[in-house]
């Protein structure tokens, strides 16, 4: 029989596997969970699967069918409780239990209020061990599904906050020059976040002044282009508008009505409620795209559009890639501004950080404490 320190060593591997496998969904699966199973038994591998697309079969599915009759007895290893209820294909649970299989280890419940423990008790029901690991394990399988997570509680996109600053952390100069301030390196890894991404949002101030494509560059799928224009003052001829990628154009009821859209067939408009000072409400921006199954949003704007984001408390997780230049000016913007806190007591601070060096620059990500899912 095995020790309970042989145990928790197999138990990371094999979860470590399901992780790594529920990672290759990417994008294909939004708004739906990344889910990996690997099937074992007598400590090898005999099955597994990952939820490659939406709509498309679940991981345990996929695991079970290339299993056959060898999943009975096995050992499931998930890394995130099976669904018990049918949506687009049927309950994992279900077809689980259905398998002969005799235990089943998953890393973390589902957040889904329709799920929510329920798979795990009704695979206890039929006598199927379940076992709910804690610890880094379970870190990481909420990292990796925290966008699921959001989009299913908070009804709203995860947001990211995606920047490039100098050491001064600007932004640009103060004649809005900034190509560029990382090296080719650094925005290769920022196109391949826009890859990641269900969509990525900008302002106008963006688009006027830089003319970007918004696209991931080849990188992987381009995201869904969300554009504020209140007032409809970017022109048709911008990039944002080719057709290289979907548009959506957020704005006012005014300029909804006013006939003025650019719409074609990968171009469309909705109309967003407006704040007290004038602006879109970015939080009735974010029901409306939660409700179009956007869970994963890249905010690429402008320091405006950052401390908009900021402030609302609607950032999820900050992604800064720092150059290595100075470059000074009091004009010059800063990718968090507004009033500020008053105190440092006040500050936000990150729950949890990592940095890597990408070639003369540093990429850094965190989890604003305060933003935790």
């Amino acid at each position: 029989m095995l020790s309970g320190k042989e145990i928790s060593k197999w138990d990371a591997r094999w979860l470590s596997r399901a992780l790594a496998l529920a990672r290759r969904g990417g994008s294909a699966v939004s708004p739906n969970p990344l889910v990996g199973c690997v099937l074992v038994k007598n400590n090898r591998i005999i099955a597994e699967g990952f939820h490659e697309r939406f709509g498309g079969p679940h991981a345990e599915a996929a695991a079970l069918r290339k299993a056959g009759d060898d999943s009975r007895g096995a050992t499931a290893y998930v890394n995130l409780e099976p669904c018990c209820h049918a949506g687009k294909t049927p309950p994992c649970a279900d077809a689980l239990i259905a398998s002969g299989i005799k235990e089943l280890v998953v890393a973390m419940k589902d957040p889904n209020p329709v799920v929510a423990g329920k798979g795990l008790r009704r695979l206890r029901d039929a006598g199927i061990r379940v076992r709910l690991r804690d610890g880094n394990l379970a870190r990481q399988a909420l990292a990796l599904n925290a966008p699921f997570a959001t989009w299913v509680l908070k009804k709203r996109p995860y947001v990211i906050l995606k920047a490039a600053v100098t050491l001064d952390g600007k932004m640009a100069t103060a004649s809005g020059n900034s190509k560029w301030i990382t090296s080719y390196g650094a925005r290769r890894c920022a196109h391949r976040l826009r890859a990641r991404a269900d969509a990525v949002l900008v302002g106008t101030e963006t688009v006027l002044r830089d003319n970007p494509s918004l696209t991931s560059h080849g990188t992987g799928p381009n995201p869904l282009r969300v554009i504020l224009d209140a007032r409809l003052r970017i022109p048709a001829s911008a990039k944002v508008f080719d057709a290289n990628a979907p548009t959506l154009i957020a704005t006012s009821q005014k300029s909804f009505d006013s006939g003025r859209l650019p719409l074609k067939n990968h171009i469309e408009a909705v109309c967003v409620a407006s704040s007290q000072n004038g602006r879109l409400d970015l939080k009735d921006l974010m029901a409306r795209l939660a409700q179009r199954g956007v869970a994963r949003l890249l905010a690429e704007g402008g320091a405006k559009l950052h401390t908009s984001l900021l402030s609302a408390g609607l950032v999820d997780e900050i992604n800064l890639f720092i150059g290595p230049k100075l470059i000074g000016g009091d004009g010059a913007p800063t990718f968090f501004e507004g009033r500020g806190v008053g105190t440092l007591r006040q500050a936000y601070l990150p729950g949890a950080m990592h940095a890597k060096q990408l070639g003369p620059d540093i990429f850094i990500q965190c989890l604003p404490e305060s933003f935790k899912v």
